[in-house]
Order: C-alpha cells, then structure tokens, then sequence
C-alpha cells in the first residue's frame, strides 16, 4: 500500500535579486546557497518578480521549455547564454487559478514568458539543479494594500509545499549603481537610511508601516524612484501574515554597489 508524503510547510521569502553580474560576486552567491541550504525541500517555487507589472493578473508558461526573457541590455554576451530549464509547474498555475477565482479574480496564462531575471538569477545560485518546479506570477497593480491582499489569498499554497518568493531590491535607485567602486563599498547615506528603516519596521512585523512606506520611510523616494523592487515584499508580507502575525528574519543584509541587498524569511 502507498502512501502520499505530506508536503511541508514553506515559509515565504522577499530577496534582492541582483543583477546578472550577481553570478560573478562570490559573497552573494554563498549567501543564497547557503540560504536555500536551510529550507526543507518545497514542491514549487512561485515567484513574483519586480519586473513583470501585468494586469490582469497572470502566470508564466507551465510547460518548462520556454526559453528565459533576457530582459536587460548593455551587457556582456555571456549573460544571454545563461539558461535554467527548471520544470513547469502546471498543477501550481491550477491552484493559483482556484484561490484566485474565490476572490471573483480570473488568472490568464502566457504560454510564451519565460523566467525573467529577477526570477532565474537568484534561482540559480539558490536551486542550481533546476530541478524543482517554477511558476512566475505577475504583479497587476503596485498598490502595497492590493498586492498584501493578494498575498494573503496565496498563503494556503505554503501548506502544499510551495515556496512564495518576492524578488525585489530593498534600495532601488540605480543612480546609485557605481560599477567603478567595489562592490562592497559604503551605500549612500539614503540607501543606508532606508535600509537600517526596512530593518527595523519589517524584523518588527510592524505591516502597517511598511504598506505606508512612502509617508513612513526616511529618504522612501530616494531608495525608490518607482516602487516596482519594493512591491513584491508586499505580496510575500500577505502570505506569511495570513495565519496570523509576520515572523522576520534578516538572512542577508549588507550593500551591493551601493544598492541594499537585504532579504528576508518568514516563518
């Protein structure tokens, strides 16, 4: 007689996802492998990254033979040639489908978007196999209490085994961006800021805050020219606070090229 092992419980994730010169800083790196390290294994991964703003909401092809969407430019040719062929998750797209249709919301699929960098790079070094399921979902509105309830409509999947992840960047003001300088140079006073804020108004689960960082945050504007990098937090803050309370904790911190590379579990 068979049995069906029961799937484990995921927490949610927020991470600066970097750009594709990620796979080149060896710190970064060994941070997120080492992160993913700590995780029990999870069914799938779904993933929402800052750069797909599509409403209606949507998900990404399911059939895992779609190429990646390379969607940056200016860069040498060997980060067009990085692939990650980790395997559609159709049953995921299904249950996102069924939670979503609850709240009177229809999900539409793209059988023709791939992963885009804010999803592969960070999977990459996370789950270098590609060997677990990936489904992307995209972002229909930057509006924080939206994307917090949305959140909060996709917690049951962590009981399914699904690891929620946002990927964003904590600092997103690439004016700041100075390859010239090492990477692990001091931030600007802004971005140093806004993250020692995020620190303590996210660690402290203070929810209300953070969905009014505009009005709340020293230098908000400055850390965020538009928002896009700090929205997904708001969906992975909805997923974990839906059974109650938002449990943080700081895994990385630190700057990369003065932009704040700080991410988050919650249990």
């Amino acid at each position: 007689m068979s049995t069906t092992a029961t799937p484990t419980r995921q927490p949610v994730l927020y991470l600066s996802h970097g750009a594709p010169p990620l796979a080149d800083d060896a710190t970064w790196t060994s941070e997120l492998s080492r992160w993913s390290g700590s995780l029990s294994r999870p069914s799938s991964v779904l993933i929402v990254s800052a750069h797909w703003e599509l409403a209606p909401i949507a998900v990404s092809a399911t059939t895992g033979d779609v190429p990646l969407y390379y969607d940056f430019w200016g860069f040498p040719q060997r980060y067009y040639e990085v692939t990650y062929d980790a395997p559609g998750a159709p049953e995921l797209a299904r249950s996102v489908a069924g939670l979503l249709s609850g709240a009177g919301e229809t999900l539409h699929q793209d059988p023709a978007r791939g992963l885009d960098h804010g999803a592969y790079v960070p999977l990459k070094e996370m789950f270098p196999e590609a060997d677990v399921p990936v489904l992307q979902l995209s972002m229909p509105t930057l509006d924080p209490h939206r994307l917090f309830a949305l959140g909060e409509r996709l917690a049951p999947l962590r009981d399914e085994g699904v690891l929620i992840v946002g990927s964003g960047f904590t600092t997103h003001n690439l004016r700041w961006f100075n390859p010239g300088a090492p990477s692990d140079a001091p931030p600007p006073t802004p971005s140093a800021e806004f993250d020692h804020w995020a620190a303590e108004a996210v660690g402290g689960g203070d929810v209300d805050v953070v969905l009014d960082f505009l009005a709340r945050a020293p230098a908000a504007r400055e850390a965020h020219p538009r928002t896009e990098h700090w929205a997904p937090l708001f969906v992975s803050l909805g997923a974990a606070s839906a059974s109650g309370g938002v449990d943080a904790d700081s895994v990385i911190d630190g700057f990369w090229y003065g932009l704040s590379k700080r991410s988050w579990q919650f249990a």
